[in-house]
């Protein structure tokens, strides 16, 4: 049926890509290829080429391993058919988070000659980069390269931000010939991504300032901003504090409105966390209602800004209109839900919506989510079943929850359970600083001298030191263009 049709291979991808959203389809079509003998023959990487790549976009729902796409591989070693340029740039993505499987494919390129085509050089880089192995493996890839192009020198800047190298990351960015918008998506991305928010928001600057440049100059393009690139820098700003994260980004929103970007499901969502992280509600559903497109991330960064900022039963009613517009929750949409139900002392309703999402919807609660329980019940005063929740946990409770337990312990006044959450505490390690001063607080409150010393006598061997209060006044007036 397939042997020796090119008619049949050139529409075999076509076929794949229709049943990217269904594996079980896509399943048979390799069996129809198996027992075609269209997978045997020795010139035939392309139909091995297509069902690999077609692996790599099975939704992430499938229960299909990354390892999937390298069995293939090995099925066309052992049927004789030969791998070229298309087939280890896919192979290197399946094996990106493994240094030792990027190896052994690095040296099955080597010896077919394919190191020197761009896109498997580029593909080689990134994956190292991606495994951990930048200094030895990442570089030498690239050095090797002679004259990289631009995609070249894009992953491999990507790969210093990823390992967070970030001097290395600019200096490599400034001596770059070339740049385009990846570039600079890049640069902003990693530099928010490792902490440095307000470097991010100058380097998008930045990318203004060359703009206008080549907009007067003839021979050289205006890079068009994508969504990625406002994405990023919004999020740059959302994780900045004090007023000059809120003023740069209002500049980024004040840029899209004034250059028509329009207002995509995730731009969208960037921009109502923004204002979320700053309490401007009024401009969360301003940007929420321009949303024409919404994805479930828009509702939740509409959920999490008012469950976060005092309007629980707003949040309840948004969440309600959003299982009525057929969206399925997620991980996020629970957590801002208890959230605001621990904050609005919502107890039944919380422990309600928490059986419901493991029962109904299938969401596996995490840390955070039995951080809500605990903190809702604690809030509350029913400890017992706060102490029960935790024991019945899947996993070792982290200092999160049993912060969450502290909290409530405080607001009640329940020294001895403080007592038992100290030892907890003080089991889980000495980087929990806030946590301990609170303890010793709650002790010295209480008339309870001996133990506020002892605690401060642990802090003292653990080498923990209470954080100083800083105050700060920051003066932008550079706004964005």
């Amino acid at each position: 049926m397939w042997r020796g049709s090119p008619y049949s291979y050139a529409h075999l991808e076509r076929l794949l890509q229709s049943h990217f959203s269904a594996p079980r389809r896509l399943f048979q079509v390799h069996a129809l290829l198996l027992t075609s003998g269209a997978l045997s023959a020795t010139t035939a990487a392309f139909p091995y080429n297509c069902l690999i790549h077609a692996h790599l976009r099975l939704p992430s729902t499938s229960s299909t391993p990354l390892c999937a796409p390298l069995r293939l591989f090995s099925a066309m070693l052992a049927a004789g058919a030969r791998p070229n340029g298309h087939t280890f740039p896919s192979l290197l993505r399946s094996a990106s988070a493994s240094g030792p499987e990027t190896t052994a494919l690095h040296a099955q390129c080597l010896r077919r000659g394919l190191t020197a085509d761009r896109f498997v050089a580029c593909s080689l880089v990134s994956s190292y980069g991606r495994a951990g192995r930048l200094a030895h493996d990442a570089c030498k890839v690239f050095e090797e390269m002679g004259s990289p192009d631009l995609a070249s020198a894009n992953a491999m800047l990507d790969v210093l931000c990823i390992a967070g190298d970030l001097p290395s990351a600019r200096e490599f960015f400034e001596r770059m010939a070339e740049r385009d918008v990846v570039s600079w998506t890049t640069l902003v991305s990693g530099l928010s991504r490792n902490g440095c928010h307000w470097d991010a928001v100058e380097a998008f600057r930045g990318l203004l300032a060359d703009n206008n440049n080549n907009n007067n100059n003839n021979n050289r393009a205006r890079l068009a901003l994508g969504e990625a690139t406002l994405v990023s820098v919004l999020s740059a700003c959302a994780s900045l504090d004090g007023a000059e994260g809120l003023a740069a980004g209002m500049s980024i929103h004040a840029y899209v409105v004034r250059h028509g970007v329009h207002l995509t499901a995730f731009l969208g969502t960037a921009l109502i966390d923004m204002y979320g992280k700053y309490g401007k509600l009024g401009c969360c559903k301003a940007a929420f209602q321009l949303v024409r497109e919404k994805e479930v991330c828009t509702w939740n960064a509409l959920l999490s800004a008012l469950a976060n900022h005092g309007k629980e039963a707003e949040a309840l009613v948004s969440f309600n209109m959003m299982i009525v517009g057929g969206f399925s929750p997620n991980q996020i949409t629970f957590l801002a839900l208890l959230t605001g139900c621990a904050r609005a002392g919502l107890v039944e309703v919380g422990l309600y919506w928490f059986e419901v999402m493991v029962a109904d919807y299938q969401v596996a609660p995490t840390m955070a989510h039995y951080g809500c329980v605990v903190d809702l019940l604690g809030r509350a005063g029913r400890f017992v079943e706060a102490v029960k929740t935790i024991e019945r946990m899947p996993f070792m409770p982290d200092a999160s929850v049993w912060g969450a337990l502290l909290g409530a312990s405080k607001l009640h006044g329940n020294v001895e359970l403080v007592a038992e959450i100290g030892r907890k505490l003080v089991d889980l390690g000495p980087h929990q600083s806030d946590r301990y001063v609170t303890i010793r607080n709650i002790y010295l409150e209480d008339g309870n001298w001996h133990a506020a010393t002892r605690m401060g006598e642990v802090m003292h061997e653990a080498g923990i030191k209470k954080t100083a209060g800083q105050s700060s006044v920051v003066f932008h007036s550079t706004a964005i263009p």
